[in-house]
């Protein structure tokens, strides 16, 4: 059975729906600035979505006073352009699940009530914890969605969406649901920043993926849902199919990528094999890139395993959106599907020099017109929680 991919939305700081993003990319226009969200004394760029709360609320039919973490006000307005791209109002006659995915869930509230809290066990608002928990967001989504039906949260790092979207494709051809709305979402707090910054890993520059001089990531938030439909059930036209999908986990490190890139080469070709197509089919792929010396030797080092001398464009999306984490695969699936229907190529920002020991050269400008048959999207996440998906015409 066809999983097809018939509705899509999207959030970040590069636009707030679809096409935002593609006059994004077209201009090459980066989402990175100074942090603005919460006071900080780290000076790293990061990539917010350029809407306050208040104008988030606004734009969702919310009242002002609701509180609501910034998690779930983002995922909730990228699933909303999703379900009305795929024409969803009104279908009753149809099983509807929600599979949406997050890693710091509503962290952006809870760390309003820990400093009174802790000063005074009697004081904090306990509002600013209800949302904390990463299920929140996809319950607050279904409410706005009118969807009753099943639903479930995914929290792997930096795969989430793209195994919220996995498992969305899985139940379709089980037969258990006939559509399926699955993404990701998560908002920037003080929690991440510092805690990417204790790694060690966060770029003081503008990220530079697949670079020689590459020295760490920027943080980014945003969302991004697909809707995936039974071929069975489909009454509208459709962007593609999700024809493969895999999950790896190399067992490596908790938050480092194996060398050899082991887990990464095998989702890459666990997705390959699920789709009955060989690396020869792959026209693009959108890396996951993140900028940080361990990952794009890794992420190289993997697409040269599987596609030996034959590499197919690729580049990393993250130095517009930064790495947003938990929606990454959400967000960054819209990007595969978009290149997929509109013949395009998303350009590599800030490359200059190639990694030495690899030589790979992603691409470096917006290409329109461009035939591509099927794209690869990678997501992979701490602890070698790694996941490719394969989306073709």
């Amino acid at each position: 059975m066809k999983v097809l991919v018939t509705g899509i939305g999207c959030v970040s700081a590069i636009g707030t729906n679809v096409n935002d993003h593609l006059l994004s990319f077209q201009e090459k226009r980066s989402g990175l600035g100074p942090v603005t969200l919460f006071p900080t004394n780290h000076t790293e760029p990061v990539a917010e979505v350029k809407l306050s709360n208040t104008v988030l609320k606004n734009k969702l039919g919310l009242p002002e006073q609701a509180v609501i973490s910034r998690t779930a006000l983002l995922g909730m307005l990228a699933a909303r352009e999703a379900f009305e791209d795929a024409d969803l109002s009104g279908v009753t006659n149809l099983r509807i699940g929600l599979i949406s995915s997050n890693s710091t869930g509503g962290m952006d509230l809870s760390e309003h009530f820990y400093p009174e809290f802790r000063q005074d066990p009697t004081r904090g608002n306990l509002h600013d914890i209800a949302s904390h928990d990463p299920g929140d967001s996809t319950e607050r989504i279904a409410r706005l969605l009118g969807l009753n039906g099943f639903r479930t949260t995914i929290s792997t790092a930096c795969s989430s969406a793209a195994n919220a979207i996995m498992l969305g494709a899985r139940l379709i051809r089980q037969g258990m649901l006939d559509i399926v709305i699955a993404g990701g979402t998560d908002a920037l707090c003080k929690f991440t920043l510092n805690g990417f910054s204790s790694l060690l890993i966060l770029d003081k520059m503008p990220c530079r993926p697949f670079d020689a001089s590459r020295a760490g990531l920027n943080l980014g938030e945003g969302a991004g849902y697909l809707v995936l439909q039974s071929e069975k059930t489909s009454y509208r036209k459709t962007y593609c199919t999700l024809a493969g999908y895999a999950n790896a986990n190399d067992a490596f490190h908790q938050t480092a990528s194996s060398s050899d890139g082991n887990g990464a080469y095998l989702a890459m070709k666990g997705a390959l094999e699920k789709a009955g197509l060989s690396p020869d089919s792959i026209d693009y792929i959108n890396a996951h890139g993140t900028g940080t010396p361990n990952n794009d030797a890794s992420e190289s080092a993997a697409i040269q395993r599987l596609f030996g001398n034959r590499i197919p464009p690729f580049s990393s999306t993250k130095a517009f959106t930064g790495h947003t984490l938990g929606a990454a695969g959400g967000v960054e699936a819209v990007f595969s599907v978009l290149a997929l229907h509109h013949g395009i190529l998303y350009p590599n920002l800030n490359f200059n020099q190639p990694i030495p020991e690899t030589g790979l050269i992603p691409v470096t400008e917006y290409q329109t017109g461009v035939s591509i048959r099927s794209v690869l999207s990678n997501s992979f996440g701490f602890g070698g929680n790694n996941t490719s998906l394969l989306f073709r015409k």
